[in-house]
């Protein structure tokens, strides 16, 4: 999977640097997003910019390279996934939370009227 997914001498380095730092970060921009009721789709480019600034740290971390498109998609579209998950698991808790006696939640990631 190397060269495919990650540039790295490691494993370890991608999901390190992607999954845990770039995922918690994406994470919170998912719930900070939901928290102030916006839509999935300003979501978006704040993980287009946040993306960019993952390749900047594995450039200035490990030498990787910071204008390769196939790196920078593979690490978008990781954090997309995380942030995605973020925005859906705080706007349930949001919609259940503030409008009870309306939404019931099912799962941790969608909710049904009552």
């Amino acid at each position: 999977m190397q060269g495919i997914l990650y540039e790295e001498a490691s494993i370890w380095q991608f999901l390190f640097i992607t999954v845990i730092l770039g995922g918690w970060t994406a994470w919170r921009t998912g719930k900070s997003v939901a928290d102030s009721w916006r839509n999935f789709t300003t979501l978006v480019p704040y993980v287009l910019l946040l993306g960019a600034a993952i390749r900047f740290v594995h450039h200035a971390l490990f030498n990787g390279s910071i204008l390769a498109v196939q790196y920078y998609a593979v690490d978008t579209i990781v954090l997309l996934l995380l942030a995605s998950a973020g925005f859906r698991f705080y706007g349930t808790r949001q919609m259940t939370e503030k409008y009870y006696w309306l939404y019931a939640r099912v799962t941790p990631f969608s909710w049904r009227a009552k």
